[in-house]
């Protein structure tokens, strides 16, 4: 089965504000193993431009380390689940993760 993640990321890493993200790394799976991984630079943020530029991408999950509850909302509008409390890893190592039942949500980075 594919499936698309996106990572909001800042340095490569995960960034832990998913509004402040510098680009979104769209990390592609078949049967549970990463097979592509492409970068995209996303259009100006906006309250409900990231949730529908992700789903024009075709993402089935987003993995962030924060995300306010509006987008959360939106998100699920959107169909697109979500991994919150994600930190210091890159977009391969948290979607292996969350693949492997070893990455579930935590505690929302934007909530401190």
């Amino acid at each position: 089965m594919k499936k698309l993640f996106a990572v909001p990321i800042e340095g490569g890493l995960v960034c832990e504000h998913f509004g402040r993200c510098e680009k979104f790394s769209i990390v592609e799976t078949e049967n549970d193993v990463i097979v592509g991984e492409k970068v995209l630079t996303p259009p100006v943020h906006e309250p409900g431009v990231y949730p529908k530029f992700l789903k024009e991408q075709g993402v089935d999950v987003v993995i962030c380390g924060g995300l306010g509850v509006k987008a959360q909302q939106l998100f699920a509008e959107q169909g697109i689940g979500i991994c919150i409390g994600a930190t210091s890893m890159t977009p391969p190592e948290l979607v292996n993760s969350y693949t492997s039942g070893q990455l579930s949500s935590g505690a929302n980075l934007c909530d401190q």
